[in-house]
């Protein structure tokens, strides 16, 4: 049986031409379905909640003044590609959310999956579709995004206290 080697150089140029590979993050993932909630952390374990910030700060870079996160590496939600995290409120809604690159259908059909119920309760409007499914009180999860041709991306989130 012979073995291929591989100098220094030549295994080099082969890791940086491999695709970079994304994977879900779960700690996110969990937050944006309503599995966690950092309203009920903040009372039942201000730890966790304090080491989830601390994976926030390391894993996501600040990018802008209206609060969204982006990933420093590739990384993904329900198998979707996650472009931005959304920690705290997004307009009058509290809670936290993710955009995805992930056109309306295709978000809603891997959240759906995920949490293995339908989100029946969807409409459109103003340019827009949403869907949203209440998990527990204070948890709904809620699906945004632009009519066609305009929905090339997805808000995923779980809202604790929202204005329709």
């Amino acid at each position: 049986m012979r073995f291929l080697r591989l100098s220094g150089p030549t295994l080099a140029l082969l890791i940086a031409a491999a695709p970079a590979s994304s994977a879900d993050d779960p700690r996110v993932e969990n937050f944006a379905l309503c599995r966690e909630s950092w309203l009920e952390l903040e009372k039942s374990d201000p730890a966790a909640l304090e080491s989830f910030g601390t994976y926030l700060n390391s894993a996501f870079s600040h990018d802008s003044a209206d609060g969204h996160l982006t990933p420093n590496t590739p990384a993904m939600v329900n198998g979707l590609n996650l472009t931005q995290v959304f920690p705290g409120s997004l307009g009058m809604g509290v809670g936290f959310s993710v955009l995805v690159d992930a056109e309306f259908d295709a978000a809603k059909q891997a959240v759906e999956r995920d949490l293995g119920k339908p989100m029946d309760d969807c409409q459109e409007g103003d340019g827009m579709h949403t869907c949203e499914l209440s998990i527990a009180e204070q948890r709904t999860v809620i699906l945004l995004s632009e009519d066609p041709p305009n929905d090339k991306t997805t808000l995923i989130g779980c809202y604790y206290y929202y204005e329709k």
